[in-house]
C-alpha cells in the first residue's frame, strides 16, 4: 500500500501539471513557501487540514475533488 503522502503528494503534481502552473506559482497561490510545497510534492510532509483547505481554495475545487482517489 502506497503511503497517503505520497498519494498525496502525486494528487498535488498532478493537479498543478493540469493547470501548467510551476511549484512557485502554487506556493504563491496557496500562501505557502516554495521549499515547503516541494517537500509536499516529495512526499516527505504530513500536511495539516488547514493546508489541504489552501490547495483546495488555490486549484479552485472542493477538498473531496483534491482527495479524490487518495
Amino acid at each position: 500500500m502506497i503511503e497517503i503522502k505520497v498519494q498525496f503528494a502525486k494528487r498535488i503534481k498532478e493537479l498543478r501539471y493540469e493547470k501548467g502552473w510551476s511549484q512557485e506559482y502554487l506556493a504563491n497561490k496557496a500562501d505557502l513557501d516554495r521549499t515547503y510545497l516541494q517537500s509536499i510534492e516529495s512526499g516527505k510532509r504530513n500536511v495539516s487540514l488547514e493546508v489541504i483547505n489552501k490547495f483546495s481554495k488555490a486549484f479552485n475545487i472542493s477538498i473531496s475533488d483534491l482527495m479524490k482517489n487518495i
